[in-house]
């Protein structure tokens, strides 16, 4: 019923009396000659000579006994916000696995983390607007055993990424959710705009990013990150889309997905999460046109399916064109550049510049990611082939 505070009295190098609670010592190794001694003092055993890093924390062993995998009843058409598909998916695992637990920066209402609130209060925590301490609270968590989804806005995430890359060092196991992603979150502004989390989590060593489409998507890549060890990062989306997978659809960590193709087609056009949508608009307009184009959903960004990558820019006409909600550096476009090197020609399309607030389809037409941004390009580059 009252504020609480915990104030500990640290020492650095406690336990050590070479150099317990003594200046001079940091970043600094303890002297060869000196170091079967503290090793003894500090009940390690092993001698140095043998000295091995620990391993990495692996999920224990109990987690096989429980099938991390969620029922899916969306259907074909309707209209679901991705971030919402999160907390169900959210829900649902904690339903079968107490150590599913959630953390959230004070926007649970945003991101639906709250749909875990409502039935497994007790494997909820409210961290309020301290993203750097969330993250370390979920670091401990993994060390504990168990199993951490952190969610905030994607951009909210940006300042806690020296706990996310301390956590990587220290082998931790946390699921990432960035929701509120790119222009498309529209009216908003900037300020609230994740644009450059994608490039953020790919530099993180051996992570996992991914970028679902849509709600059935959503869930089921959910479910595949609740036994993922490492960092991983989903990207989910604020606007209601249509669900464009059929529910018994299943997705692999490291996978892609070709939505349409035909043995005519002249182009290939990449994208994820909101942009798959426009690609598939795009689509539309250039078949009326007589123009056939490939469509990839490229919802795996790291790990990357170049393999498949490479395929259908080989099958069709040697080019990729990559549109993505995120700035133009780091992100799903370099991704795929990473993939495919010179074996394919990738043009790019992304956010230049910093937005401003507006309805989601007007910025996504003036930052050049919308449509009819993809018709012009795709248009362009088949007419300079033809010349």
């Amino acid at each position: 019923d009252r504020p609480r505070a915990i104030i500990a009295r640290t020492l650095k190098g406690k336990g050590l009396s070479l150099l317990e609670d003594k200046d001079g010592w940091h970043g600094k190794p303890v002297p060869k000659v000196e170091l079967d001694a503290a090793l003894k003092e500090l009940s390690i055993p092993f001698h140095s000579e043998s000295y091995t890093p620990s391993p990495r924390l692996s999920i224990p062993v109990e987690a096989a006994i429980v099938e991390h995998r969620v029922d899916v009843t969306h259907k074909l058409g309707d209209q679901v916000a991705t971030r919402e598909a999160y907390g169900d998916a959210l829900a649902k695992l904690a339903d079968k696995d107490p150590r599913i637990v959630a953390l959230d920066g004070d926007t649970k209402n945003s991101t639906f983390s709250q749909k875990l609130l409502i039935d497994h209060a007790d494997q909820f925590f409210e961290m309020f607007i301290a993203e750097q301490n969330m993250v370390g609270v979920a670091a401990g968590m993994s060390a504990c055993g168990k199993i951490p989804f952190v969610s905030t806005f994607a951009a909210f995430l940006t300042r806690g990424f020296d706990q996310i890359r301390m956590a990587r060092i220290s082998r931790a196991n946390i699921c990432f959710v960035g929701s509120h992603c790119g222009i498309s979150i529209g009216q908003d502004g900037p300020s609230q705009m994740g644009l450059e989390d994608i490039a953020m989590f790919r530099t993180i060593p051996d992570s996992v990013i991914l970028y679902p489409s849509d709600a059935v998507s959503t869930e089921r890549l959910i479910a595949r990150l609740a036994n993922q060890e490492g960092i991983s990062y989903l990207r989910t989306t604020r606007p209601k889309v249509a669900v464009i997978y059929d529910s018994n659809e299943e997705f692999e960590i490291g996978g892609a997905k070709t939505l349409r193709q035909s043995d005519d087609d002249r182009i290939t056009v990449v994208g994820a999460g909101i942009t798959l949508h426009e690609a598939l608009k795009a689509y539309e307009i250039l078949k009326k046109q007589s123009c056939a184009v490939r469509v990839v959903d490229s919802y795996s960004v790291k790990p990357i399916d170049a393999a498949h990558l490479l395929r259908a820019a080989e099958e069709t006409g040697g080019q990729l064109v990559v549109v993505e909600d995120h700035y133009w550096d780091g992100g799903l476009g370099d991704a795929v550049l990473n993939a495919v090197g010179n074996r394919a020609e990738v043009h790019k399309m992304a956010v230049q510049g910093v937005p401003r607030s507006g309805a989601p389809d007007k910025l996504m037409d003036a930052f050049g990611i919308s449509a009819a941004n993809i018709v012009t390009l795709v248009q362009k580059l088949i007419s300079d082939r033809t010349r």
